[in-house]
């Protein structure tokens, strides 16, 4: 057994995670013998278990992080002074993840708002939408006169957010615009919106109607276009559009909330600031109640691309079909193509605070990420912004950059976003409930204010991970049916729309 002060994850492993900060000369006593620190390590960062040659891989989880540079004897701080990449590193078996879970005894629900393309919302906002940056202004001026008080003269409204963003012309016929025009269709039809006005300039490359145009019939019942230069100016426009957005309060105010199957749940998965943690709380807690989640038919949404490189074996290893398992290799290959030609490496993470949090290589980081996805197996691969309709796991390509990441998962279709962290992340995500789950104990004392659950307590020894994961979900259902969460509390979330912009701007 694992001496309380280390975390020994794998049998294989030569490392073990710091569960205290360890001081210089400490000896950690173990079965096979006492274990001599030779330099403080700091809690969530690595120790040798045994002396490791130059050259010899390093395994952490039960597998390969990297290789040693040097020689590294028992007891030795392994980090990013002794630990790479290498060019190649053996393949790892993996057993085929496990077969769809049989559906729950008792069927999980929330309160949720049923809309009349059958979709369901967490929360009932008024979105009012830029096609392009020169109308952002407008569309927060528009917002800002329903905030504060002036809420109640929309009643059962949660509030009227402005989704703007930096592009919408600028820019050719191309990748970029299509993906920007599929990202501000996602949040436009957005079962967390009841209504959205739609605000242009007018002599934007992204206009307005085309965008109405390729919405479902129903969704444009609940969407009004707005453009300055028809309506006069900007005073005119500000006018104008607080008129149509108290039009569409009338109709959101007769939304009520009603009880609907778990299975109308899709939750985004997110991790950022992450620490050494990481992986062995919050993330596997999340994956188990991603896999009660998907017990109960609901959907959750694994992105960050990069960040699940050199551990794609373990989600290829369940995907539900060969063809499932090429679109995730696929995009993989796009991503190291489109680094290469940028020069760039998809191994240039982890971030500085990652590495001051104990994580030294993308694979020891990548396969952490990995278990938020839990073990449940992979439905389908989508690119990013497209609309997920598996249930189950689903894969969406993003970028690792959480903002940009979690607006495609919602404009996916997420209407909840889980997010954990080790370092303390503050995400919003309005029009959708953001939850944070704290990696440790420390972190979720110091941010209490920001975290709405503590994953530290498995490290602490306190909780396993199934009892958080059926914490989490239903921490899930209460987030759903209407409970603040703390970002929610605070009033965050107005600017993390950040769409992926790809493609030339001229």
């Amino acid at each position: 057994m694992a001496a309380p002060e280390l975390i020994v994850l794998h049998a294989r492993d030569n490392v073990a995670v710091a569960r205290v900060p360890l001081a210089q000369d400490a000896d950690i006593p173990r079965p096979e013998g006492p274990l001599r620190v030779r330099a403080a390590i700091p809690a969530g960062h690595k120790i040798a278990l045994r002396r490791i040659a130059p050259g010899e891989v390093v395994f952490k989880y039960g597998q390969p992080i990297g290789v040693a540079e040097v020689p590294i004897e028992a007891g030795e701080h392994v980090h990013v002074h002794n630990l790479a990449m290498a060019p190649a590193l053996p393949a790892q078996a993996v057993e085929r993840g496990q077969d769809a879970a049989p559906a729950a005894d008792e069927a999980a629900s929330f309160e949720g708002y049923v809309r009349d393309d059958g979709r369901v919302g967490t929360r009932n906002y008024i979105g009012v939408l830029s096609t392009v940056n020169c109308s952002a202004t407008v569309c927060k001026a528009i917002t800002q006169s329903f905030s504060g008080p002036a809420l109640a003269e929309l009643p059962r409204v949660d509030g009227v957010v402005a989704i703007t963003h930096g592009s919408g012309c600028g820019m050719n016929e191309g990748e970029g615009l299509v993906l920007l025009r599929r990202t501000l269709a996602g949040y436009a039809s957005h079962s967390n919106f009841a209504g959205v006005l739609l605000v242009g300039l007018g002599c934007e490359v992204n206009q307005v109607d085309p965008l109405i145009d390729e919405l479902e019939p129903r969704v444009r019942e609940r969407i009004r276009r707005l453009t300055i230069q028809e309506a006069g100016g900007t005073r005119e426009a500000i006018e104008r559009g607080q008129n149509l957005v108290r039009e569409l309060a009338a109709q959101a105010s007769s939304a009520r909330r009603s009880t609907v199957p778990a299975s109308q749940l899709v939750v985004g998965l997110q991790c950022g600031g992450s620490d050494g943690y990481s992986g062995i709380s919050a993330n596997p807690a999340l994956g188990a109640a991603v896999d009660l989640l998907v017990r109960h038919g609901g959907t959750a949404i694994l992105s960050e691309t990069p960040e699940i490189y050199g551990a794609e074996h373990l989600l290829i290893a369940r995907a539900a079909s060969p063809a499932v398992a090429e679109r995730l290799l696929a995009r993989l290959r796009w991503w190291e193509d489109y680094a290469a030609r940028h020069g760039a490496q998809l191994n240039n993470n982890p971030s500085p605070g990652n590495k001051e949090g104990g994580i030294t290589t993308i694979l020891e980081k990548s396969l952490g990420a990995v278990a938020k996805g839990g073990g449940s197996p992979l439905m389908d691969v989508v690119e990013y912004a497209q609309p997920v309709r598996s249930h189950g796991l689903v894969f969406m390509d993003t970028p690792g950059y959480d903002p940009v990441s979690a607006t495609g998962q919602v404009a996916g279709g997420a209407n909840l976003i889980c997010f954990t962290t080790g370092r303390g992340s503050t995400y919003g995500c309005k029009p959708v409930p953001s939850l944070k789950l704290a990696t440790n104990t420390t972190l979720y004392r110091r941010m209490s204010l920001d975290m709405d659950f503590n994953a530290g307590e498995i490290v602490d020894g306190t909780m396993d991970v199934a009892e958080a994961g059926e914490r989490i979900f239903r921490l899930m259902l209460a987030a759903a049916s209407g409970q603040p969460t703390l970002s929610e509390q605070h009033g965050l979330g107005d600017n993390e729309f950040v769409p992926w912009q790809l493609g030339a701007v001229m």
